[in-house]
């Protein structure tokens, strides 16, 4: 399959992109330079610039583009955070509606962030949306891909929990103060932080290439887990105590608005489209996965 991929370079390409050209696909990277080489295609999402021509023989498009959240949202940052995600997908989404013939798919990544705030409610894809930030960027996020929907391309927006890699993201920032003896729950610690395995989400996108499935899909472990529950296994997987909690006051003062979303909001998701068409878990469980990420 020929393929082109949005954020090839970030940290989730970085991982997506080496399994698919293993499984023998010819990978196209959209990068914002001259190309280096004949897998690389200059696009420029802030000027809606790329060139239909160049995405000719493509079967699927996957898009993974977005700059990180886990910062203090200064209003720079947050307008950096929706053109990251909205720009990307829409310019990609309208592009890959004029390309005869048109792909067969477009899989784009998205965050549980888009239903919000919900305590202890077990949230499926077919859940409704909460409110806040992470909300109206989610929706704009899903928004975007309509030119490509509406051109008849199968649209799979993955809405992905917390993924278990050392490399970035929220585990990376987290095992510093950890190894140093300082971890600790957040808050209450009762909120529910729903993860996903680096593994089994390329083996999710893999899944969605072959399968027919498309609208949102919950890319999450179908054990979701508190905070208190997280902090806990991550202290036994490296073999430190998590004894020094963060304060609820103190992840609001420090972080913001983020502090108050990422860090203390609760999403409690289950895959369930992912888990009817039968994708089966490689990790399942929390301590196992979080040991696979350590040691990769």
């Amino acid at each position: 399959m020929k393929l082109v991929v949005s954020g090839a370079s970030g940290l989730l390409g970085s991982a997506l992109v080496p399994a698919l050209e293993a499984d023998g696909h010819e990978v196209l990277r959209l990068v914002r330079h001259k190309p280096e080489g004949a897998n690389e295609i200059e696009w420029d999402p802030g000027r809606g610039s790329l060139d239909a021509d160049a995405l000719t023989g493509v079967s699927a498009a996957i898009n993974v583009s977005g700059a990180t959240i886990g910062r203090r949202w200064t209003p720079s940052r947050k307008a950096e955070i929706v053109s990251s995600r909205v720009n990307t997908t829409r310019l990609l989404s309208q592009t890959l509606a004029q390309v005869d013939p048109r792909p067969q798919a477009l899989l784009s990544a998205g965050g549980i962030g888009i239903y919000g705030d919900r305590s202890d409610e077990f949230l499926t894809e077919e859940s409704g949306l909460g409110g806040g930030f992470l909300v109206e960027v989610g929706k704009a996020w899903e928004e975007a891909a309509e030119s490509a929907r509406a051109a008849g391309i199968r649209v799979v927006t993955f809405r992905q929990g917390v993924v278990l890699t050392h490399r970035g993201g929220i585990l990376e920032r987290l095992l510093t103060p950890f190894k140093l003896g300082f971890g600790g729950q957040v808050g209450s610690g009762k909120q529910w932080w729903s993860w996903v395995s680096s593994d089994d989400l390329v083996e999710a996108y893999r899944f969605a290439l072959a399968h027919d499935i498309s609208g949102a899909v919950n890319l999450v472990s179908p054990n979701p887990v508190t905070n208190s529950q997280f902090t806990k296994a991550l202290g036994r997987a490296i073999k430190r105590p998590t004894v020094v909690p963060f304060p609820a006051f103190a992840a609001k003062t420090i972080f913001g608005e983020m502090g108050e979303e990422v860090l203390l909001g609760s999403q409690r998701a289950l895959p369930a489209r992912l888990l009817d068409a039968g994708f089966t878990f490689r990790h399942a469980e929390l301590g196992p996965a979080l040991e696979r990420a350590l040691a990769e």
